[in-house]
């Protein structure tokens, strides 16, 4: 469990506040949609999905993050991992359909490239709020169909992924791995529920990790008490029925905050 120093080899800008670190060493037989603690010395440890064996792609959003951002290459971080249970690899023959948002295609980029290897039809809802911020759109174009919306109609469908799956057959899919916002993924939680497909979904949660594998229960999720870190952080669309998935998380005290 001690963390392994990890050197940063490559950092390429995704977008003004999108960065992703490339490190060495990477990891072996990655589970797609697994994710590690990194540690950022003197601030903090955070949980990242992985975007590759040996990448994170991290959006600036807070102090620990920030503090990522002025690392160089040929510096390093604290890595634990992976952990958590990922996505379940479809077979041959199957088709899937991959939504993603925002920094939500980290994680599903290699799930689409993996599910491509296993000889799946591979289908991505590709949402971002413009088209600076599109994440990954050559990697799922080299994989298959891509459907785009942005925010603002820079590209694509103007509006959210919601108004793109609005028009689609769902029930023609084996499989439906999601992962972005929690507000987007709540919304397509309803929709998919309306649909009655909820038992082909996956779904990516984020939340507040202290210890990431399973022990402190900070990430405990209402109702059930499963543990993001451990049980997920994907989880099956019928163990989110009735859960606090698009309402609240916590933070570090454990206190409620609203999303």
């Amino acid at each position: 469990m001690l963390p392994l120093n990890a050197t940063i080899t490559q950092i390429t800008e995704e977008s003004p506040m999108v960065r992703t670190f490339f490190f060495d060493p990477g990891f072996e037989g990655l589970e797609p949609g697994q994710f590690v603690m990194v540690w950022i010395r003197g601030v903090d440890e955070i949980p990242m999905g992985l975007s590759r064996n040996n990448s994170i792609t991290v959006q600036k959003v807070g102090e620990a993050t920030s503090k990522l951002f002025e690392l160089k290459e040929g510096d390093s971080f604290g890595l634990r991992g992976p952990f958590g249970k990922g996505f379940t690899l479809p077979v041959k023959g199957e088709k899937i359909l991959v939504i993603a948002g925002g920094v939500g295609a980290a994680p599903l980029s290699p799930y689409a490239e993996a599910a491509f290897v296993a000889g799946a039809e591979v289908h991505t809802i590709l949402g971002a709020r413009s088209t600076g911020d599109l994440l990954f759109e050559g990697r799922f174009d080299a994989l298959g169909k891509v459907s785009v919306s942005t925010d603002d109609g820079s590209k694509g469908v103007k509006g959210f992924v919601t108004d793109i799956l609005k028009s689609l057959d769902v029930a023609a899919y084996d499989r439906i791995a999601v992962c972005g916002p929690e507000i987007m993924m709540s919304s397509v939680f309803r929709l998919l529920e309306e649909r009655h497909v909820l038992e082909k979904a996956e779904f990516s949660l984020h939340r507040y990790f202290k210890c990431g594998i399973g022990v402190c229960g900070a990430c405990c999720i209402d109702q059930s008490g499963l543990r993001v870190c451990k049980d997920g952080p994907v989880f099956t669309g019928v163990q989110l029925i009735g859960s606090e998935l698009g309402k609240y998380s916590r933070d570090a005290s454990g206190r409620r905050v609203k999303i």
